[in-house]
């Protein structure tokens, strides 16, 4: 008898095809591939398989009224989730800013070198967990001259690499799937792999030729500032002010400190009524009150020191991690029932957009958040669903690259020449960087095969994500720091020690690539991830396959009649102490 497959109706509402029992690709006769199946695959010629506009409309549009409502319900739940899920973007942001912002503060303001300037950047955003804080505070240092516009675009390259920390801390939401973990972090990582290799083609040509100091210099040669206000996207207005009455961070107390000044001027908080702080009887510090309603957030404290005031923006960073690891769970989970069993060849068909259009998508969702990491972290959990497919991410996130230059673009317009100066320096540098990669297709798939190289690590070890960012935005920024500070101290000791630190280090990478690539160095890492993964799982199952191994163990005993294992204990631990006893008395016998 014949299996008839039909259309059911999801718990979310969305219609499927289903089979009794069917699971995988190869148990169709058609061979199709489907979400949820036990073999779902992105990278499967079958993944893209064309289907028609006609298919994509039946199976979206055509649905019952009992079904419209299920998919209506859907929508809404995630549409809740996605609400808290940048509620809690915000409070992470926050939360960093008010517990790192004394220390980002104090990077910025000394003249130093490229290299220095490129590291103070990207640490500066990773301590701030936003490049558009960062970009803004460095064109208001360029307008105030207290930083160069040449050091200025030097650290604003770093803020281009430092933005890609947070949609790679997103990707870690998903640690509980290995298949979702894979895609996610490779969605996540295409946007590091791209500012990475821009910065190592633009950064050794801007220090050479000065590229984009020159070409900006002309851009802005007849300038003149401009007079407004700050514009604030409409998703930011929908989001701050929930997260504002939690916590709040004060952007001028860390250009303050990036201009010269200490976290200390603004401490200890002095409130003109302690019982009912305001923002107009209160003086603030790193956590700032609302001026438009005269309050201030929860973890605002009438006394505070600087060290109470970076624990509340330790509490609110924990707070919106939680908060959005929470949402991200709970939106994949809806996701996945909403479109459970679909085929991927619908899927592919409606998101199959053309690169250019995508990039053109991400840059004016972009500018209407005023954050690259809300859009990146936005697709990411979509990516390792697999709605979205690694090569459709790439464009988003160039585009969501060039977006977030607006932000700084407008804050420069209301200021000096120099500082819009730095500011189309990071639209040119962003710009550059997608004509050399995207448009040629070997170069293309540079950061796509490098960021599925790095997916399929977390395969290997689940625990490499965490190693990642460890290395890659905090490891290295400050070993090329004071390798740097070594040459600009002025001693010639230090020069010397800089010197001699630096050909060693260029000695250890070249011997670190050849042991990768021609000593087997690869295999051995690849096999110390499997070993220690295997050693984690196997310590995770462990308690589960005691009880079990304990079960059958009683489930034997009853079934044959054995001794019980108490007194199969007893008889072991007293039978030796008896038989010594009784050995003793015969001896003892013997001898009289």
């Amino acid at each position: 008898m014949s299996t008839v497959k039909t259309q059911k109706p999801n718990p979310a509402g969305v219609i499927t095809e289903e089979s009794d029992g069917t699971r995988t690709r190869k148990e169709r006769p058609t061979g199709s591939m489907h979400v949820g199946d036990l073999d779902f695959d992105v990278d499967d010629p079958v993944f893209g398989a064309e289907a028609t506009w006609n298919e994509v409309f039946t199976t979206c549009c055509c649905h019952t009224p009992e079904e419209w409502g299920m998919i209506f319900v859907g929508i809404c739940v995630v549409v809740f989730f996605l609400y808290f899920f940048l509620v809690g973007l915000e409070l992470l942001g926050s939360g960093a800013k008010v517990m790192g912002g004394c220390a980002a503060g104090s990077l910025f303001g000394d003249e130093t070198n490229p290299v220095a300037g490129l590291m103070i950047g990207i640490l500066a955003t990773v301590l701030l967990q936003s490049s558009s804080t960062t970009t803004s505070i460095i064109v208001s240092l360029v307008g105030a001259e207290s930083v160069s516009v040449r050091q200025g675009i030097y650290m604003v390259m770093g803020a281009n690499i430092g933005t890609s920390v947070t949609n790679t801390i997103v990707a870690l939401g998903q640690m509980g799937d290995g298949d979702q973990l894979e895609r996610a972090f490779a969605g996540a990582t295409v946007h590091d792999m791209f500012n990475f290799m821009t910065v190592a083609i633009f950064f050794p040509i801007e220090i050479i030729t000065g590229y984009l100091y020159y070409l900006t210099s002309a851009c802005v040669k007849n300038f003149e500032t401009q007079e407004g206000d700050d514009w604030e996207g409409p998703i930011k207005k929908m989001v701050a002010p929930l997260a504002d009455m939690i916590i709040k961070s004060n952007k001028k107390v860390i250009e303050a400190v990036a201009d010269g000044g200490t976290c200390a001027d603004f401490y200890p908080i002095v409130c003109d009524n302690p019982d009912e702080p305001t923002y107009s009887t209160c003086t603030r510090g790193l956590i700032d009150c609302n001026k438009n309603n005269d309050k201030c957030p929860t973890f605002f404290q009438a006394t505070a020191t600087q060290g109470d005031d970076q624990l509340s923006g330790f509490c609110a960073f924990l707070l919106g991690l939680i908060i959005l690891f929470i949402c991200l769970f709970g939106m994949v989970k809806v996701l996945q029932k909403m479109l459970l069993g679909m085929s991927t060849r619908i899927i592919y068909k409606s998101t199959n957009i053309n690169g250019y259009l995508a990039m053109l998508i991400g840059c004016a969702l972009t500018i209407l958040v005023q954050s690259s990491s809300i859009t990146t972290s936005t697709f990411t959990p979509l990516v390792g669903l697999g709605v979205i497919r690694l090569e459709q991410m790439y464009p988003l996130t160039l585009g969501a690259n060039v977006g977030t230059t607006v932000t700084a673009l407008l804050a420069a317009l209301l200021s000096t020449t120099e500082a819009l100066q730095v500011a189309l320096s990071h639209l040119f540098f962003n710009v550059s960087g997608i004509i050399v990669y995207y448009p040629v297709p070997v170069l293309r798939k540079i950061p796509l095969h490098a960021a599925r190289q790095l997916g399929r690590a977390t395969r290997i070890w689940r625990g490499f994500p965490i190693l990642y960012i460890i290395v890659m935005f905090f490891l290295l920024e400050l070993l090329f720091l004071g390798l740097s500070a070594l040459f600009t101290n002025g001693a010639i000791g230090l020069t010397v020690l800089g010197s001699m630190l630096t050909i060693v280090l260029f000695f250890l990478v070249l011997w670190a690539v050849y042991w990768w690539r021609w000593q087997g160095g690869k295999d051995s890492c690849y096999n110390c991830m499997v070993l220690r993964q295997k050693r984690h799982e196997a310590n995770q199952n462990l308690p589960e396959d005691m009880e079990y191994l304990k079960q059958k163990v009683i489930e034997l005993q009853e079934h044959t009649g054995l001794i019980e294992e108490n007194e199969d204990t007893n008889y072991l631990n007293d039978s030796p102490k008896e038989d010594i006893e009784n050995g003793s008395e015969e001896n003892t016998a013997d001898t009289a």
